[in-house]
């Protein structure tokens, strides 16, 4: 089996389209399915069932996969284990979140451009559930989260930081300056981010348990923070994210504690074995945390 017709086996299995696969190697999509046509003619099995406009695994392809993900793991740790171990090189796919990549990750993803310009970082702005599928699917490499949970099935995590969350509103609200019950949080107007974002979908199940709630909805957390400034509501969103508002005080923090904790946590799938710019990612990511308090 050559080495290119599994990596692109692997990218088909994982994205499940002949078209996207073609995509993102930089392919034509005849040349796609000519490859996994020799592969399938060298096993002398097909690897796809083609459904129309859609394809799946067939339980040959199923076998495969794994098989494959560990062959490509293992020529990477080959190549890196040759190359010069002063220069540390390679593609790193890793799935963050806004609050981290605006608020946290500046300082690494400097020093990784400057000092170690040949790790090739693409970052990819999912959350929750997409984050930890890509994972799992072998799309990303490593992975932030901000959950509650520290165990994630088929993957490896590493909590980096405890993330602080504040409940914020525009100065003068009237909630502001008192001590405040879940239960006083229920006739307000509620601003959040999309669904899937754990501090956003634990804070709408703890209201919840008391009374229905509905929230206003925005698409970022610049837009969130705009609106709650502007007098339209209050937010609960990562203390990191509202610091600048807080101290030049277009926001104020209310007196709620949240009654869960998030940990920021780098997570990759289980049984992966980190190739060296992946683990020195990681050791700067935890040195920056530290750091960072």
């Amino acid at each position: 089996m050559e080495l290119r017709l599994l990596v692109t086996f692997e990218k088909v299995a994982t994205v499940l389209s002949f078209t996207r696969a073609a995509a993102e190697l930089k392919y034509a999509q005849s040349s796609v399915t000519g490859q996994i046509r020799a592969l399938e003619s060298s096993l002398g099995a097909e690897l796809f069932d083609r459904l129309g406009s859609r394809i799946r695994l067939t339980e040959a392809g199923e076998r495969l996969l794994p098989y494959a993900r560990r062959i490509l793991e293992l020529a990477e740790e080959a190549r890196s284990a040759v190359a010069d171990v002063e220069e540390p090189s390679g593609s790193l796919t890793v799935g963050t979140m806004e609050s981290l990549t605006n608020h946290r990750l500046p300082p690494l993803l400097e020093l990784f451009h400057h000092r170690y310009p040949k790790v090739r970082l693409s970052l990819r702005t999912t959350i929750g559930d997409e984050t930890r599928q890509a994972l799992r699917q072998g799309t990303y490499d490593l992975g932030f989260l901000m959950e509650r949970e520290t165990e994630h099935a088929g993957l490896e995590t590493e909590v980096l930081a405890v993330e602080p969350l504040a409940l914020v509103a525009a100065p003068g609200h009237p909630l502001a300056g008192r001590p405040l019950t879940t239960a006083d949080l229920l006739p307000q107007s509620l601003l959040a981010t999309e669904p899937g974002c754990a501090y956003r979908d634990l804070f709408e199940r703890e209201l919840t348990s008391l009374a229905p709630v509905a929230f206003m909805e925005f698409g970022t957390i610049e837009a969130t923070k705009r609106a709650a400034a502007a007098g339209l509501g209050v937010s609960l969103l990562p203390e990191i994210t509202v610091a600048a508002e807080l101290a030049g005080g277009s926001l104020v923090r209310l007196d709620w504690e949240p009654p869960f904790t998030l940990r920021t946590q780098l997570a990759w799938r289980s049984g992966k074995r980190l190739p060296a710019h992946a683990r020195l990612f990681l050791e700067q990511a935890r040195k920056l945390a530290s750091e960072q308090g």
